[in-house]
């Protein structure tokens, strides 16, 4: 895989707990980051879709939600477990 060196700034607080989290998940800081930064892309795309859906469609119901819920194994904002 080709690898981009970026240069960031981060608030103290915040660049020490990711040190620490990446430290307890065994990844290197770099794996950490581009992992986090994987997951907010991804979030971004699902939520562009959804809200295109929802002009398209309208809006998601208590029904559907929760299905989805159910399949992708969440439960009111939690994992189900």
């Amino acid at each position: 895989m080709k690898a981009t060196k970026l240069s960031i700034s981060l608030p103290a607080e915040i660049g020490d707990e990711i040190r620490q989290a990446a430290r307890s998940s065994g990844q290197s800081l770099s794996a950490w980051l581009a992992d986090a930064a994987a997951a907010k892309l991804r979030s971004q795309a699902l939520a562009e879709f959804l809200d295109q859906w929802e002009l398209e469609e309208g809006p998601l119901t208590a029904e559907e939600i929760r299905r989805a819920e159910v399949e992708m194994g969440f439960r009111a904002g939690k994992l189900a477990g």
